[in-house]
């Protein structure tokens, strides 16, 4: 976000993780460029979750990987504490690497189908070097019986189960941040209920600090202690879990909201709060990248783009005609 885009970053010391002015871009052929992440900017301190909703397509998934370098941004910057991730190279950004581990959203996949459980878990303290006696430990951790799960392979798990496979994976390195990107969405929802608690309690046993990244809104509230929306790569509001769903003010995070079954807010169906398709990263809108499908867009909103700025205590928004009443 040009001119204030860090301006919502705290200066505090428990800050484990500060993101400033991301960009991720790719070829799309033809000479053109998709521009998945447009200078994203937040941090995250220890022990926090921090949720990150939007659209297929926002480029939230990409922020995510632009975190461990997979690739590097084209531009900004990523500091875990303190060190900055987009300097390293080689063997440093190897090691740095431990400390950032991911969930992904298709455990299934994600798994070496010709391996068994205890060489899949087992095979990141191999690469580093590093004790591998905690196999028994992370599977018992995430719910699975060592002795019947660490002996068969992916294929013989129902998919929630593969993705307590991917958590303990990722447990076993011991790591400081956790980025769960969609971890529940290709599950059923009585399935997804369970990791989201499983992965409540391991942030607490672990002292695990967690990004947590969704298309659902009603999934990444109930788990989140701050939540980050973010549309055609820019962010739109952020503000603490309860203050964003109580008094949403951008009107995309409306809409949003207005889809939840149940919401709680009084507010018109979400079609009269969003319409049409997201245009493409290809070629976004000028001015506010929201502006084609929303019911609020002025001339303005064409020729300026508007500019994050502070509408609460941990409230930050980027829009320049909100919502009268949540400010």
């Amino acid at each position: 976000m040009a001119g204030s885009g860090s301006a919502h970053l705290r200066a505090r010391d428990e800050v484990l993780l500060r993101v400033e002015d991301l960009v991720v871009e790719f070829p799309a052929g033809r000479g053109r460029t998709v521009r998945a992440v447009s200078g994203v900017s937040f941090d995250l301190a220890r022990g926090e979750t921090l949720g990150i909703v939007g659209e297929s397509g926002c480029g939230k998934s990409s922020a995510a990987r632009a975190l461990v370098q997979l690739p590097p941004p084209r531009a900004g910057s990523v500091r875990l504490d303190g060190v900055e991730l987009t300097a390293l190279s080689g063997e440093a950004l190897r090691q740095t690497r431990r400390r950032l581990q991911m969930i992904f959203q298709d455990p299934i996949s994600s798994l070496n189908p010709r391996r068994r459980v205890r060489e899949i878990v087992g095979e990141g303290p191999r690469v580093w070097n590093l004790p591998g006696d905690r196999v028994d430990e992370v599977l018992e951790a995430v719910g699975l019986d060592p002795a019947t799960a660490a002996v068969r392979r992916p294929h013989e798990f129902s998919g929630g189960q593969c993705q307590r496979i991917s958590i303990a994976r990722a447990l076993i390195l011991d790591p400081e941040v956790v980025i769960c990107d969609e971890p529940v969405s290709a599950l059923d929802v009585s399935v997804q209920a369970q990791i989201l608690g499983l992965l409540e309690d391991l942030k607490d046993r672990y002292r695990l600090t967690l990004v947590f990244i969704a298309h659902d809104l009603a999934v990444v509230k109930n788990v989140s202690d701050r939540i980050l929306v973010m549309y055609l790569g820019k962010v739109c509001e952020l503000a603490p879990s309860a203050e964003l769903i109580s008094r949403p003010a951008h009107p995309y995070t409306r809409a949003l909201i207005a889809s939840i079954p149940g919401g709680g807010l009084d507010l018109p169906p979400a079609d009269t709060l969003i319409s049409g398709e997201p245009p493409s990263p290809v070629s976004p809108p000028t001015g506010c990248r929201f502006r084609t499908r929303c019911p609020r867009a002025a001339a303005r909103c064409a020729e300026e783009e508007p500019q994050i700025r502070q509408v609460g205590e941990d409230h930050w928004l980027a829009c320049h005609y909100p919502a009268a009443s949540t400010i």
